[in-house]
C-alpha cells in the first residue's frame, strides 16, 4: 500500500489579488457607542449654533441701524476693576473673557479625544489630524500669498480656523442624512483644527509675557487640578459643586493668565486638560461637566461674542472686499479650507494602504471640507489679535462673515444632492421590506 502522494502547492503570481496587500477603508472604524457619543454631541452644538447665527445677524442688523451708535457704544463701554487691571469694554470682556469658557468646552472634548476618543489611535486619528492640518497649510499659505509684502501678513491665521457649532448646526440643516462617519469625521476634524489654532494663539499672538502673575496663577490652578482629580465623580453628579468651587478657581486663574500677556483663552484650554477623563471608580467626569457647562458656553457666552463681533458697519472703516485682508481671508476659508482637507484626504489614499469607505463619496468630503471654511468665532478672535488699524479689524471681521456665508452655501450645493439620494435609496429600501 502506497502512502498519499504530496503535491507541492501551486504558487501565486506575485500581482494575484490573494498576494496583494489588504487595503484598510477610510472612515469605518468608528464603533456603535462612539457613534452615539457624538450624536448626542452633534444634537447639543445643532442648537448652539442656530443661537450662534441668530445672534451674530443681530449684531449686524443692530450695527448697521438707527441704534448703531448706541450699540457701538455699549460695545465699547469699559468696566471692571482697574487695580486688577481687568477694566475692559464689554466686547473685550467677551472675547477674551467669555471665550475663555467657550476654549474649557474645546479643551475638555479635545482631553477626551486623546485619551478615549478618535484621537487615541493613530489608526483613526491619521486621517482627521491629516486634514486638519491640510486644513490650515493651504488657507494660510492662500492669505500670505496674497498679502506677501504687507503690514497686513499678520492676520496669516485668521482663515484657518474652523467653528464647531456653526458647521454641526449648518450640517444638520443642510445634510441631516448623511453618513455617520462623516460627521465624526468633521466633528474630530474641528476638534484637531481648534487645537491648532489654539497653539497659534498661545506661540504667535502672544507679545511678551509677565512671569510673576503667570506663577501665581499655578497655586489656583494646582488646587483645581487637585480637587478634581480627587472628588473629579462627585464634582460630576453634585448639581452645585463644579459652579461654587471649579468655576470661581477658572475665574482667578484666568484672571492672572490675562494679566501675564498670554492670551487668556489659554486658560481654559490649560484647565480643561486638568480634567480626568474619568474618575477612581471610572465614573464620567470631563463629559459630564462638559454637559454641565455647555448651556454657559453655547447659549451665553459665545452668543455674546457674536453679537459684538458681527456688529460690523457697512458703511464704517471696513475697506471690504477689495483690500488684500479680505481677498486673503475670502481665498483661504472658502477655497483653501475645502483644497487642503481633500487633498490631504486624496494623499492618504494615494500613497498609503487606505481606500474610502464603501459608502463615502468623494463629493461628500469635498462638501465637508467646504462646510470647515465656516471659520466664524475663532476667526473673529483671531481678527482682533492680528490687527491694531480698526479699519483692518472691521475688513478682517466682515469677511470672515461673508465667507463663512459663501463656504455654507457651496458645501449646501454639494452635499444636499446626495442627501436627498441617500433619503431616498433608505425609503425605497424600507418600502421593499415593508411589502415583504
Amino acid at each position: 500500500m502506497t502512502g498519499p502522494t504530496h503535491t507541492s502547492p501551486i504558487p501565486h503570481a506575485p500581482d494575484a489579488k490573494s498576494q496583494r496587500p489588504q487595503r484598510r477603508r477610510l472612515f469605518s472604524y468608528y464603533s456603535k457607542r462612539e457613534i452615539a457619543r457624538v450624536n448626542r454631541l452633534l444634537r447639543r452644538e445643532f442648537f448652539g449654533g442656530l443661537i450662534i447665527m441668530v445672534a451674530a445677524l443681530i449684531g449686524f442688523v443692530a450695527a448697521n441701524s438707527p441704534i448703531a451708535d448706541w450699540f457701538l457704544e455699549l460695545r465699547n463701554f469699559e468696566f471692571g476693576p482697574e487695580a486688577l487691571g481687568l477694566h475692559m469694554s464689554v466686547g473685550h470682556w467677551a472675547s477674551d473673557g467669555l471665550l475663555a469658557i467657550f476654549f474649557f468646552m474645546v479643551g475638555l472634548e479635545l482631553k477626551r479625544e486623546f485619551v478615549e476618543g478618535d484621537l487615541r489611535s493613530p489608526r483613526t486619528a491619521i486621517v482627521p489630524v491629516a486634514a486638519a492640518v491640510g486644513g490650515v497649510l493651504f488657507p494660510a499659505g492662500i492669505y500670505l500669498a496674497v498679502n506677501a509684502g504687507t503690514t497686513t501678513m499678520h492676520g496669516w491665521a485668521i482663515p484657518t480656523a474652523t467653528d464647531i457649532a456653526f458647521a454641526v448646526a449648518v450640517l444638520g440643516l443642510i445634510a441631516p442624512g448623511i453618513n455617520p462617519a462623516l460627521r465624526m469625521f468633521l466633528l474630530t476634524l474641528a476638534v484637531v483644527d481648534d487645537f491648532i489654532a489654539i497653539a497659534i494663539i498661545a506661540v504667535f499672538y502672544t507679545d511678551g509675557v509677565n512671569l510673576m502673575p503667570l506663577l501665581i496663577a499655578v497655586l489656583p490652578a494646582l488646587v483645581f487640578a487637585a480637587l478634581v482629580r480627587w472628588r473629579g465623580e462627585w464634582f460630576a453628579q453634585s448639581k452645585w459643586g463644579a459652579w461654587l468651587i471649579l468655576l470661581p478657581l477658572g475665574i482667578i486663574t484666568w484672571a492672572l493668565f490675562y494679566n501675564s500677556g498670554i492670551h487668556a483663552t489659554i486658560a481654559g484650554v490649560v484647565l480643561a486638560f486638568l480634567v480626568p477623563v474619568r474618575g477612581k471608580n471610572g465614573g464620567e467626569v470631563a463629559e459630564t461637566l462638559n454637559s454641565r457647562f455647555q448651556p454657559l458656553s453655547a447659549y451665553i457666552a459665545v452668543p455674546v461674542f457674536a453679537l459684538f463681533a458681527a456688529g460690523v458697519p457697512l458703511g464704517g472703516a471696513s475697506r471690504f472686499p477689495f483690500d488684500t485682508v479680505a481677498i486673503g481671508i475670502l481665498l483661504g476659508l472658502v477655497i483653501g479650507k475645502p483644497l487642503g482637507i481633500t487633498l490631504t484626504t486624496w494623499l492618504l489614499t494615494r500613497f498609503t494602504r487606505a481606500t474610502l469607505g464603501a459608502n463615502v463619496r468623494w463629493s461628500e468630503i469635498i462638501g465637508v471640507g467646504a462646510l470647515a471654511g465656516v471659520g466664524f468665532t475663532v476667526a473673529m478672535l483671531v481678527s482682533e489679535l492680528s490687527f491694531t488699524d480698526p479699519s483692518d479689524v472691521d475688513t478682517a471681521r466682515l469677511s470672515v462673515m461673508v465667507a463663512s456665508l459663501l463656504a455654507v452655501v457651496v458645501a449646501a450645493a454639494i452635499l444636499m444632492p446626495g442627501a436627498r439620494r441617500r433619503r431616498k435609496g433608505l425609503e425605497t429600501a424600507q418600502h421593499a421590506r415593508d411589502t415583504e
